[in-house]
């Protein structure tokens, strides 16, 4: 049988609540048998007790499915602190102010973590009055090329996406501090201090 929800995940969440199996069921209309059928993998809720499931649980779907509860710790919402996901099936590109449970085609994205440029993704930004002119000397085909470039400083967040017919350059407004982004899709992101 495909499991689309654990009976551990369902009691660690009731325990993390403090509840009984029967407050639980008491909450969603059901039997405390039926609780206790989930939670011991001898059945599974409906499709459609899934969502009132997670809302008594103060969790997501997402987070019931997978069985991993996602902590907010970007609590000042510093953009700074921005993560990005990009879907492998079909290149979706998320931005998010903090790490989150995010998933594309069928699939859990894990937040990129971005690396210092390196001699072969070497960004360059150059401030030409009142812009930063971003550039990078890369290949830009089909297989190897700059997706985005990103531009992110404590209060705005600025994403240009590119194209393999473009050249892998764009133009950022002068706007404070922060980091330049260049997302490779062959060898992830890398970034720059500004």
């Amino acid at each position: 049988m495909n499991r689309y929800v654990t009976g551990s995940t369902i009691r660690a969440l009731r325990e993390k609540k403090k509840m009984t199996q029967k407050q639980l069921a008491e909450l969603l209309l059901v039997s405390d048998k039926t609780v206790s059928k989930w939670e011991t993998d001898r059945g599974l809720p409906d499709i459609a007790m899934l969502e009132p499931l997670a809302a008594v649980l103060n969790v997501s779907v997402a987070e019931l499915l997978s069985g991993e509860c996602v902590t907010n710790t970007n609590r000042c919402a510093n953009l700074l602190r921005s993560k990005f996901y990009v879907c492998p099936v079909c290149g979706n590109v998320i931005w998010s102010t903090g790490e989150g449970a995010f998933s594309c085609c069928g699939i859990q994205l894990p937040p990129l973590e971005a690396e210092e440029a390196d001699d072969a993704h070497t960004i360059q930004a150059e401030r030409i009055e009142t812009e930063w002119f971003v550039h990078m000397d890369h290949p830009m085909t089909k297989g190897h090329s700059i997706r985005f470039f990103a531009c992110v400083t404590g209060d705005r967040a600025h994403i240009v996406q590119l194209y393999p017919e473009q050249n892998a350059e764009t133009r950022f407004f002068l706007r404070g501090h922060g980091h330049i982004y260049a997302y490779c899709n062959r060898h992830g992101l890398t970034k720059i201090h500004i």
